[in-house]
C-alpha cells in the first residue's frame, strides 16, 4: 500500500549523530561532577546537553539526514542525559538523607524517563496534534537542574535537605507518564501569533534571563511544568460548564 510519507532512512549520518553524542558526553560529565559533589557544574552540563539535544534533530532535518539510526541513538542518549544524570544529581544533591525513600524516588524518576521515551517513540507520528503527551524528559531534567541553580542563587552551594525536593522528584516522575498535554515549540502553528510580537517577547525574555538567569530559568520551567495540569483543570472546568443540567422532570416520568 502506497504511503505519502517518506520513509526514514536507516543509514548512518555522522553530522547529526555528533550533536547527539555531544549531548551524551555532557550527561556523562554531569554524572562525574555529581559524584564529585560539584553540583553546579553537573547542573550546567545537563543544560548544555539539552541544547545539543535540541540541535541534533534540527540539523538532521535541515541537512535531510534523518535516519532511524539517529532516532534510536537519540533515545539512548536521552536516557543517560535526561534520565540517569538528573536522577543521580537529585539523589546526591538532595535525596540521600531520606534513605530508601530518596533512592526509590531517584529510581522512579529514571524508570519513568525510560517509559516516557518508549511511549514517545511508539506513538502515532501522523497524529493531528503536535503537543507532547506527558512532560518531556528534557523539561523534567531542566526542572531539577534549575532547582539546583536557584538554590545556588540563594547561597546554598552544597547538599540540601528539604521535603519539597523529594516531592518534586515524585511529581516529575508522574508528570512524565501522565496524559497531560504540554505545548511543543517544534512546529508552531502559522498565524497563531504575529511575528513582531514573538520577536519583542523573545527579546524581553532574553534580557530577563541575561539579568537573572538562575531565577528566570527556574520560573520558566516551573510555569511550563505546571502548564500541563493547569490546562487539564481548565478544560475540565470548561467541560463541566458546557454540560447542560439534567432536568428534574425526567426523574419524575
Amino acid at each position: 500500500m502506497a504511503d505519502n510519507q517518506p520513509e526514514i532512512s536507516s543509514k548512518f549520518y555522522p553530522l547529526p549523530c555528533m550533536f547527539t553524542l555531544a549531548s551524551l558526553f555532557c550527561g556523562f560529565y554531569s554524572m562525574i561532577a555529581s559524584v564529585n559533589k560539584d553540583f553546579m557544574n553537573a547542573a550546567i552540563a545537563i543544560l548544555v546537553a539539552a541544547i545539543f539535544d535540541a540541535l541534533d534533530g534540527r540539523v538532521a532535518r535541515m541537512t535531510r539526514t534523518t535516519s532511524q539510526f539517529g532516532v534510536e541513538l537519540d533515545s539512548l542518549c536521552d536516557m543517560v542525559s535526561f534520565g540517569v544524570a538528573p536522577g543521580l544529581l537529585a539523589y546526591l544533591w538532595a535525596l540521600h538523607p531520606y534513605g530508601r525513600y530518596g533512592w526509590l524516588a531517584a529510581f522512579l524518576y529514571v524508570a519513568m524517563t525510560s517509559l516516557r521515551l518508549a511511549r514517545f517513540n511508539s506513538q502515532d507520528t501522523k497524529s493531528a496534534t503536535k503537543d507532547f503527551v506527558g512532560l518531556p524528559c528534557p523539561a523534567a531534567a531542566a526542572m531539577i537542574v534549575t532547582s539546583v541553580l536557584f538554590c545556588h542563587y540563594l547561597g546554598i552551594t552544597g547538599e540540601v535537605k528539604h521535603i519539597s525536593l523529594l516531592l518534586l522528584v515524585y511529581l516529575l516522575s508522574y508528570l512524565m507518564v501522565s496524559t497531560h498535554k504540554y505545548l511543543s515549540f517544534k512546529n508552531p502553528k502559522p498565524g497563531r501569533f504575529r511575528t513582531f510580537q514573538i520577536l519583542v517577547g523573545m527579546l524581553l525574555l532574553f534580557i530577563l534571563i541575561a539579568a537573572e538567569h538562575e531565577v528566570m530559568l527556574f520560573l520558566i520551567f516551573v510555569l511550563y511544568t505546571a502548564s500541563g495540569p493547569s490546562m487539564a483543570i481548565y478544560n475540565r472546568i470548561r467541560g463541566l460548564k458546557k454540560t447542560p443540567p439534567v432536568s428534574s422532570e425526567h426523574h419524575l416520568s
